[in-house]
């Protein structure tokens, strides 16, 4: 899949601002999305999906990240099908039956704590999330499960959100 963003961390700090920030600091909600549009085979505009989700939030306009449902409601505007889930033990069907998916999750690192946004494919040997890691040089093997690989990961406050491409749709 070309155009993908596989680390939030290499894009310059003055390309895609993120309301006052850069995308690299808070960006990767709408990068979940852009890159979901990209496994379905679209060629996204990074601008336009970011102007979306600073009105979600008007007063923090992306400073402090992306709203939950803000994915969810992107896609749903443009007529997409979307399934919202918190049940950590639905996650693996739900993702299964759709054509891709967005794992949020909230991270724990010594006194650190911060939340993420994931897209997600599945494939006949696991599940693959781009953006995973700051560090991340391409897509990241999940394994067969997304509940074991949060709990081996120890991420809490899960929702995945997951999304049907429509035929009728063009870019």
């Amino acid at each position: 899949m070309e155009n993908m963003i596989y680390c939030q961390k290499d894009i310059p700090k003055d390309k895609w601002r993120y309301g006052l920030r850069s995308s690299a600091a808070t960006g990767c909600g709408w990068i979940s999305v852009y890159n979901a549009l990209c496994i379905m085979g679209y060629k996204p505009n990074a601008e336009k999906i970011i102007r979306f989700f600073e009105k979600q939030i008007p007063v923090f306009n992306g400073n402090t990240g992306t709203f939950i449902f803000s994915p969810a409601m992107f896609f749903k505007k443009l007529g997409f099908t979307v399934n919202v889930t918190a049940n950590i033990n639905k996650f693996d069907e739900t993702a299964k039956n759709h054509d891709v998916s967005i794992l949020y999750f909230w991270w724990r690192n010594g006194f650190k704590i911060g939340a993420h946004f994931v897209a997600l494919k599945n494939t006949p040997t696991g599940f693959i999330g781009y953006n995973t890691y700051k560090n991340s040089k391409g897509p990241d093997f999940y394994g067969k499960s997304l509940k074991e690989f949060i709990k081996k990961r120890k991420y809490f406050g899960a929702v995945l959100i997951s999304v049907n491409d429509r035929d009728d749709i063009t870019e």
